[in-house]
């Protein structure tokens, strides 16, 4: 593949990871909408995101074996394809259980497209991957900030959800198109190596526990804020809509202000500080509540970039595969899909502060994971024995 088509290919990405934040950050701003739609309460529309993380945790488990095996750009492309048909089915259903299997559906693309792209932008770009990588989370972000004003903005003028649906669905459909007439990164050789160098348990089942909290605190705070918010009496329907928005948009901020961080320090000087700030921003807004604007841009900073500096933390010391990537996706899948619907059984008995509370104790839980893997990564060094990776050379 020559410069000229790799830059193309590069941006096609990033466009894609847009689409991918548009379809995700969605489902929290419209939940009100959809429970009124499907006469449900909040404590059963919740399964919506335990049906999507479903779907995203299936699609974990064979989609990384499948990019070791298939070209990624036609996976890629179906995937995206998909997930805007199924976008604008949404507002047509009333249904409950059916809107669940569209949820599911709407997940299972989302793992393609998120497994695939951030595997094979690692065998795209090879040892110079770790800009491209983080950028990669930066235009996600830029999708997931963009996606609840533009929901704001359809509910303002239509007075529904509809044409939100249907806006987010049409500017997601063209990049599959592009994606398909693109050749696809060839595959790479880190399979073979991953089979010369054996995968320290211990440590990869800290890093998936890692995954899963991470995830389930981003997809909490994203989908959950906004109803928290209307709850307290913190925010109307339109400024909570900015206020999830301002979350992403911080998000987004973050990851973009990483990348030249990232190219001086390595991803451990920079991984705990920033699990310590979502803690601490967690505990503000439980205890002074109307500092919430200011707590959200603090959890959206420190959240920014827990997910791409982690990739980059283990992939010093495990052969990123499609396989392997798919073990990290499985774990994100998981904490997605346990951490809201448990926010959700808990939100109208406990309270609204039962948000706050989850995200606090994750984040507690975090830390101490974290710690663990450092240690077990100092004596992986001490010992020689992790293994010479250079997909990710950032520390």
């Amino acid at each position: 593949m020559n410069s000229n088509q790799r830059l193309w290919v590069t941006i096609c990405y990033y466009i894609a990871f847009i689409g991918l934040g548009l379809t995700v950050s969605s489902l929290g701003p419209t939940l009100p909408a959809l429970a009124a739609q499907t006469n449900s309460s909040l404590k059963l529309i919740s399964y919506l995101f335990t049906a999507r993380s479903l779907g995203y945790l299936l699609g974990s488990f064979q989609g990384g074996r499948l990019f070791d095996r298939l070209k990624g750009h036609p996976l890629i492309a179906v995937a995206i394809m998909a997930i805007a048909v199924c976008m604008c089915l949404v507002p047509a259903i009333s249904a409950l259980w059916l809107m669940i299997v569209v949820l599911l559906a709407i997940g299972f693309g989302e793992s393609i497209l998120d497994v695939g792209g951030n595997t094979l932008i690692v065998w795209l770009h090879g040892k110079k991957v770790g800009p491209f990588m983080n950028a990669l989370h930066f235009f996600y972000g830029i999708g997931a900030f963009v996606s609840p004003i533009i929901i704001a903005k359809a509910i303002q003028y239509t007075g529904d959800i509809n044409w939100a649906y249907w806006g987010l669905a049409s500017l997601v459909f063209p990049v599959g198109l592009v994606l398909l007439r693109l050749p696809s990164p060839p595959i790479t050789h880190a399979v073979t190596k991953a089979k010369n160098n054996p995968v320290p348990k211990l440590f990869l089942i800290l890093a998936v526990s890692y995954f899963i909290l991470y995830t389930g605190a981003e997809v909490t705070a994203g989908g959950w804020l906004y109803t928290y918010a209307l709850k307290m009496k913190l925010a109307t329907e339109t400024s909570a809509a900015y206020l999830t928005s301002l979350f992403w948009g911080a998000l987004t901020l973050g990851r973009l202000l990483i990348i030249p961080l990232a190219l001086k320090y390595p991803p451990r000087k920079i991984l705990l500080p920033e699990i310590i700030g979502a803690f601490i921003s967690a505990a503000l807004m439980l205890i002074f509540p109307k500092a919430i604007w200011i707590g959200t841009i603090g959890l959206g900073l420190s959240l920014s970039c827990l997910f791409p500096q982690m990739l980059a933390f283990a992939g010093r010391r495990l052969a990123i595969t499609g396989k392997m990537t798919s073990y990290f996706f499985i774990g994100a899948s998981g904490g997605a899909m346990l951490l809201p619907w448990f926010v959700g059984q808990l939100f109208e008995t406990v309270g609204p502060k039962i948000v706050l509370w989850v995200l606090a104790g994750d984040f507690a839980l975090l830390i101490l994971i974290f710690g663990l893997l450092l240690r077990i990564s100092h004596d992986m060094h001490e010992k020689k024995t992790a293994p010479e990776i250079v997909n990710f050379p950032i520390d």
